[in-house]
């Protein structure tokens, strides 16, 4: 997203016209947005929506960084649990051929002890995604504002309100290359960690923590 005095087609909330520039051929910044929609099962079901924005590339690190930054925060907050369901859409930085994401993936369960199930939703099914409307919440909640600098971005992300809960928001400033893949030998061990559903296996996987010692 471009950050600037741009107009994003939104309504103004104050009693005076908004003035914005109709063209954004010189932003102050350029953000990569990725969020997390904590979903948490029980007698009250909780949605703690969580954001970070880069100023890099969106790829397949800066997804697995996301994730791996969102993790380390929250699972404090969820102690016992040993298995995340992700469910995503299969861009193309994150799909389930991806080398690189996936070989971050199974470093991330490693690392965490947690099994991860990854749930791809195929094309044009984003609505039934709940982070996807969350986002559309977050569009309206700030289209009738100027998002001049990072940190009106910032702020405005942090004050809308999704099922009563304010998100969590981060910011990196880290700089992510693109077309980084692995090679096939160095992907093989990988794909040896990939638990393919049998009748899904594009759209359902999941892996593992290696055992002590495996």
């Amino acid at each position: 997203m471009k950050v600037g005095d741009f107009s994003r087609g939104g309504e103004g909330r104050a009693g005076e016209p908004v003035k914005a520039l109709d063209h954004d051929m010189a932003p102050e910044a350029v953000l990569v947005p990725f969020g997390v929609l904590e979903v948490t099962r029980g007698a009250v079901p909780v949605h703690q929506p969580w954001f970070l924005f880069g100023h890099s590339r969106q790829t397949s690190d800066f997804l697995a960084d996301g994730l791996d930054l969102w993790w380390g925060e929250r699972k404090a907050a969820h102690p016992g649990v040993t298995r995340l369901h992700v469910e995503l859409d299969n861009g193309p930085e994150i799909g389930s051929s991806r080398t690189q994401f996936l070989g971050r993936m199974v470093a991330f369960v490693d690392r965490h002890r947690v099994t991860v199930e990854l749930a791809y939703l195929p094309p044009y099914h984003g609505k039934y995604n709940p982070i996807e409307r969350c986002w559309g919440v977050l569009e309206r909640h700030w289209n009738g504002a100027l998002l001049s600098s990072v940190a009106d971005v910032l702020r405005w992300a942090g004050s809308m309100t999704w099922r009563g809960l304010r998100p969590i928001i981060r910011e990196t400033t880290a700089v992510y290359e693109r077309g980084v893949r692995l090679t096939k030998a160095a992907f093989r061990p990988i794909a040896e960690r990939l638990a393919r559903s049998i009748t899904l296996p594009k759209w359902s996987l999941t892996m593992r923590p290696k055992e002590p010692g495996g």
